[in-house]
């Protein structure tokens, strides 16, 4: 008997940043190499600029939510995301540091996942800053934080992170 291929693909949100080099260019490879590698995009965020965050003398980022359909394990995403990441020339230094791009996993489906330092889903902290939660709510209003039990609407409009999140027209 054969299995419906819809069932089984998960939807992954992904939050793609980056501050350094051609931001808005980087962020469009980075979702054609998820695409040709990962799964198949479904959804993509407007182009959001925001001040650094953690460490703020650096330059603004661009981020951006992706919704992609997935056949992979939530692991397996995030091992493509990082080699997309060094692929595209990421140099790890320092946290929050300036990078090229970033590539992090929000949420897999409804799954709850907790591999030490490894993968954390959801995102143990995307309910606290603006720069992830304005681009998802955008691709992802409904959608249930499957830890909170509130939609990604419903956080993002009771954040109190101070930093600005400017939506950029383009």
């Amino acid at each position: 008997m054969m299995l419906n291929k819809a069932l089984e693909c998960s939807t992954a949100y992904l939050l793609l940043g980056g501050n350094l080099g051609d931001r808005e260019g980087n962020l469009k490879r980075a979702i054609a190499l998820l695409e040709e590698k990962t799964g198949k995009v479904i959804s993509v965020s407007s182009l959001y600029e925001t001040a650094a965050w953690g460490k703020t003398d650096q330059p603004a980022f661009l981020n951006q939510a992706i919704a992609l359909k997935t056949g992979l394990s939530a692991l397996q995403v995030l091992d493509h995301a990082l080699n997309i990441e060094q692929e595209l020339g990421r140099v790890r230094k320092d946290k929050w540091g300036e990078r090229l791009i970033d590539i992090d996993l929000i949420l897999f489906g409804d799954e709850i996942i907790n591999i030490s330092n490894k993968l954390q889903v959801p995102h143990p902290h995307m309910q606290y800053r603006k720069f992830v939660m304005e681009p998802l709510a955008e691709i992802a209003p409904d959608v249930l934080h499957p830890v909170l039990g509130e939609t990604i609407l419903a956080i993002s409009r009771n954040i109190e992170d101070p930093l600005e999140v400017k939506k950029l027209i383009t």
